[in-house]
């Protein structure tokens, strides 16, 4: 199993929080490559529900991975 930015992109929408099975669904539904279905069929599925991308991915960034400042603009 490996992610990318952009495969973990596929999942930003996702409507979390979310059991395996349903981000399976969601990533069927929205077209996502084989890669994002490839990866979550991996994931270890103890009926409990991911709260968040992060928690699929820790190395996801997040806005304050980016030192872009809002009040500027």
């Amino acid at each position: 199993m490996y992610w990318t930015l952009e495969l973990a992109s596929h999942l930003e929408d996702a409507p979390w929080p979310a059991t395996k099975d349903e981000l399976i669904d969601y990533a069927i539904r929205s077209g996502a490559p084989m890669e994002v279905i490839e990866n979550l069929q991996e994931l270890e599925d103890d009926g409990e529900p991911y709260e968040t991308i992060e928690e699929i991915w820790p190395d996801y960034p997040t806005k304050d991975d980016f030192f872009f400042n809002e009040d500027e603009y």
